[in-house]
């Protein structure tokens, strides 16, 4: 089946309103939708805003209310056909009387799918897959982790061109630059969780939480994970009130990751240090990395990642690079690069992760 010029428009509408600013991250996707009448004009448009609220469909037909029947849904997501927080988007379209749903992704959560099934047993003409890829860019992780059934890991990390990670009497600042941290903290906010283990609390004291240029706090806080059996000190900065704190009392990452998931958390931002790194690489458990390169040598210290076994060249971990950036440095400080790369096999990788939960949508 066929889509119009109409249609292909409508969706390249819908997918900038799925990826509206300000939308809060996870547990749901963000979903765009445009209402059009036969002529192909826009009667509505809707998308989003988070767990809780009305669903892209739902929020468009409210805004076209007599004027959606008849009317084709254009739709970034396959409609929902589950009863979560609100109810199933699939009879919310037809009990609006729209004739055609025209949508880009499949929904890849098991519990909602089965929305275009259901709308064309009821006599609805569907049609999936238009610009499906440019709506699996908007949602990446949130599909990732509904499939995986684990959250996405990004491993971020500052290092010198020799990958030291400090100096050999343990001081590390600054390695990075101000524009390097103020990009961190920019990827951050990307994310719902920050994690560490109880070393790092420990030693380092980190506020693991997401700040401005001015080193304010933003309003909303991604979660602050603290992994490892130790007990953590009451006057450590994570245990303040600026963010909501869990400490996982485990040295298994899949474990790990299995407790976060069934807190509806979808993307991890693994900050903590070497011997860390080394447990989610040798799991398998790292899905993008980032690194911020400082032009200096250290020759000593403590390195970016724990010893990983690598005996040999024809072993060692091969990273595909995705993205270099350069951050100019300012008031005397050097020059990074940012790397972003995607991890290749992984020498002592797990096989069989430990099951998690199944995903909601609400």
């Amino acid at each position: 089946m066929t889509t119009s010029e109409a249609e292909r428009s409508a969706m390249r509408r819908a997918l900038a309103l799925a990826a509206t600013p300000g939308v809060p991250l996870g547990p749901n996707p963000r979903v765009g939708c445009v209402l059009l009448a036969p002529d192909g004009t826009t009667v509505a448009e809707g998308f989003h805003r988070g767990a809780g609220s009305p669903h892209a469909e739902v929020d468009a037909l409210a805004r076209a209310g007599a004027a959606a029947r008849g009317a084709t849904a254009v739709v970034t997501l396959e409609p929902c056909n589950h009863t979560g927080r609100t109810g199933p988007c699939s009879e919310a379209l037809l009990a609006a009387g729209v004739s055609r749903v025209v949508f880009a992704q499949a929904d890849a959560n098991p519990v909602a799918r089965g929305g275009g099934h259901r709308l064309r047993q009821a006599g609805v003409e569907v049609v999936g897959g238009l610009l499906a890829d440019q709506a699996r860019a908007v949602n990446e992780v949130w599909t990732f982790a509904v499939t995986s059934g684990r959250p996405f890991v990004t491993w971020k990390f500052a290092t010198t061109l020799d990958g030291r990670s400090a100096a050999a009497d343990g001081t590390s600042r600054w390695v990075s630059s101000r524009a390097a941290r103020l990009d961190t903290h920019r990827l951050r906010a990307l994310c719902d969780t920050m994690l560490v283990g109880t070393n790092t609390v420990e030693v380092d004291d980190p506020a693991l939480t997401v700040r401005d240029e001015a080193d304010e706090p933003l309003d909303v806080q991604p979660l602050r994970a603290v992994m490892g059996l130790r007990d953590l000190a009451p006057d450590r900065r994570v245990l303040d009130d600026r963010a909501e704190t869990v400490h996982l009392r485990t040295r298994d990452p899949h474990e790990a990751l299995a407790a976060l998931f069934a807190r509806d958390r979808q993307h991890v931002f693994l900050e903590g240090g070497p011997t860390l790194a080394r447990a989610f690489l040798t799991a398998g458990l790292v899905d993008e990395v980032v690194t911020y390169v400082a032009p200096m040598l250290l020759g000593a210290g403590a390195s970016a990642v724990a010893d990983l076994g690598i005996g040999t060249i024809a072993d060692a971990v091969h990273l595909d690079v995705s993205d270099v950036t350069v951050l100019p440095g300012d008031d005397g400080e050097d020059t990074n690069v940012r790397l972003t790369m995607t991890p290749g096999p992984t020498p002592g990788r797990t096989s069989s992760p430990t099951p998690s939960p199944t995903p909601r949508r609400t």
